[in-house]
């Protein structure tokens, strides 16, 4: 049977083969899962994804959500699915149990999350956008707060958002105006407009509980004067349950390229003069707490750009093996020759191949990412906690803007095997193109990522950070060198590692220099070719673990996949693995032209 959504046979390895998931379930923490267990989530989730979410993907789409004096209305069918879905808490399932979660490994729970997105993932998040919400409160809220409201968010009785933009500030978060005026029983009256806000209004829940930035009255210009408060669309009563409406309120919805199905919306707070807010933590605090949340936003984005990306490639092997079109090559002039289906001609394998490398590759990544937060939460000491958390956060955005970039890639490639059919609204790979390109966009653009990774993350400890990162490739590398087919493989990718680290040297010294500029002109280009270089090192680390089971004996279902794996690999290493390394000279190059060109230039003056 045709695998859809995400190939199982593949999450399987990379959990309990690549990533040696069982090794996790030892501790404590996961004394409630074993292996049997976790198969049947994946099972369940899978089952669910299929049969109830993916039907209402494209309806969903061509029916848009409604706004009608202030009220979002999603699709009608949303409605028993979103129930079925907090029924059976699966948007809850990596929350700890003292939060009202499920408490399972994160592997299993990003496996599970992954048949969702791909199923439908304007559907989903509407289950889900409460856990970041409820996890800033757990972390930083009061008692009062906790008990009031993380249950309830995490449980998706109560939605959540995430109240950051603003109309003149953008991605400068530090010149937004809305302010926070003090009142003498301790909350605050807040003002402001707010847009882009991912399900800030919609009838699937009883109240939305949004955490909003604002600045004090009299608080200090820009980042460092924010703080965050706590505002729900329905202030409590002394019970806990909603009461009086408060004055936040949606004032329209965005008409979007994709995800028409979830609400992206304007909010207005204070209209009236009436819209209460709740500190959370310390003043002038707002930017550190709300990263703890958008770190969580960047991990759910990237996973995101992964489940489209999967999702496509599945419709686009599938139908090449059913879609007969032309005869094989080697029987181009042979007329009486029986037509045969698409995947037997050479460019369509190379584009299947090269879909396959960056859903294999940006699996794996993503699923080492998660193992390294879990790693650090169940350390043993402060030096292998600090390890695994550091290469997480090293990670972050290149988890966020890789896997979104080619993700999308990976979607118009699967457009392109349909051909003229792909672009016709007939099949869910034109949706899934135009649902995906978001995952670029929103948590911060390429371009803020970029930043970050150039700014802050290639820094952190005085590079040891990037080093220790580079050093886990090497040693994936030297252990490759055993096998005599891997070994050329391992070579260039060895090659790729020095290289990588010897840019990042040059690159780091020159945003010290008074060529600043010019570094953060490249410093996107050096993180999309970091990620290429890891999944590099991904694919090499799949086809080891393959060549190691393919020394012994293998069952015959299997010997297809694990010869894949190598073939995989050897396509990413042998045919784009050399671009890179020409992307790696460019940076090094070092070409201003882009911070040289006069602004009338660009041209169209």
């Amino acid at each position: 049977m045709a695998q859809q959504i995400a190939d199982r046979r593949d999450i399987d390895f990379v959990i309990w083969e690549q990533m040696q998931g069982e090794e996790l379930l030892k501790y404590d923490l996961y004394k409630d899962f074993n292996r049997k267990a976790c198969d049947m989530i994946l099972t369940e989730a899978r089952g669910l994804a299929i049969k109830e979410l993916l039907p209402l993907l494209q309806e969903g789409d061509r029916e848009g959500v409604k706004f009608e004096n202030g009220a979002v209305k999603v699709p009608e069918s949303f409605h028993r699915a979103h129930k079925l879905l907090l029924e059976g808490e699966w948007g809850c399932l990596s929350a700890p149990a003292e939060m009202g979660g499920q408490g399972a490994p994160a592997l299993v729970a990003a496996a599970s999350s992954e048949y969702f997105m791909g199923a439908n993932w304007p559907l989903y998040v509407y289950a889900t956008m409460g856990l970041g919400t409820a996890e800033m409160i757990q972390k930083y809220g009061t008692q009062q707060q906790r008990e009031a409201y993380v249950e309830k968010l995490v449980t998706g009785k109560w939605g959540g958002s995430m109240l950051l933009t603003e109309p003149q500030a953008g991605s400068d978060v530090g010149a937004l105006s809305t302010t926070a005026v003090r009142n003498e029983d301790g909350t605050y009256s807040l003002s402001g407009n707010k847009i882009f806000i991912t399900v800030g209004e919609h009838d699937l829940c009883e109240n939305i509980i949004h955490p909003v930035l604002a600045r004090i009255e009299g608080d200090p210009a820009g980042t460092k004067g924010i703080s965050i408060f706590i505002v729900p669309k329905y202030l409590l009563n002394a019970d806990g349950t909603p009461g009086q409406r408060n004055d936040i309120v949606c004032t329209g919805v965005e008409e979007k390229h994709g995800i028409h199905a979830n609400a992206t919306c304007s909010m207005a707070l204070g209209s009236k003069g009436k819209c209460i807010g709740y500190l959370l933590g310390e003043e002038q605090k707002g930017m550190r707490i709300m990263f703890n949340m958008m770190n969580g936003a960047r991990m759910a984005t990237g996973l995101q750009g992964l489940a489209y990306a999967s999702a496509a490639y599945m419709l686009a092997v599938n139908y090449a093996r059913e879609r007969i079109q032309g005869r094989d090559m080697n029987d181009f002039f042979n007329h009486e020759a029986p037509p045969v289906p698409i995947i037997k001609h050479p460019d369509v394998r190379r584009m299947l191949l090269w879909m396959k490398s960056y859903v294999d590759g940006m699996r794996s990544l993503f699923y080492y990412t998660a193992r390294c937060r879990s790693r650090a939460a169940l350390a043993e000491s402060e030096e292998e906690r600090e390890f695994h958390s550091d290469i997480y956060d090293l990670l972050t955005p290149i988890i966020k803007d890789y896997l979104a970039v080619h993700g999308h890639e990976v979607c118009i490639q699967a457009i392109q095997v349909y051909g003229g059919a792909g672009y016709c609204k007939d099949y869910p790979v034109e949706q899934y193109a135009r649902d995906c390109k978001i995952a670029s966009i929103y948590e911060g653009t390429s371009g803020i990522q970029a930043m970050d990774m150039l700014g802050r993350k290639l820094g952190m400890k005085k590079g040891q950070v990037f080093g220790s990162l580079l050093g886990e490739m090497q040693k994936t590398a030297t252990e490759a060198k055993n096998h005599d087919t891997l070994a050329p493989l391992a070579q260039k990718v060895e090659h790729a590692v020095t290289r990588l680290g010897e840019t990042s040297m040059q690159l780091g010294k020159t945003a010290m220099s008074e060529k600043v500029k010019t570094a953060f002109a490249h410093s996107w280009p050096f993180l999309d070719v970091s990620g290429d270089v890891i999944i590099a090192w991904m694919l090499l680390w799949r086809a080891h673990v393959a060549s190691e089971k393919l020394a012994g004996k293998v069952k015959k279902k299997d010997q297809a996949f694990y010869e894949g794996q190598v073939k995989t690999a050897e396509f990413f290493i042998r045919t784009m693995l050399p671009g890179s390394l020409g992307r790696l000279d460019s940076i090094t190059d070092g070409c201003g032209a882009a911070i040289e060109i006069a602004d009338d230039g660009f041209g169209g003056v």
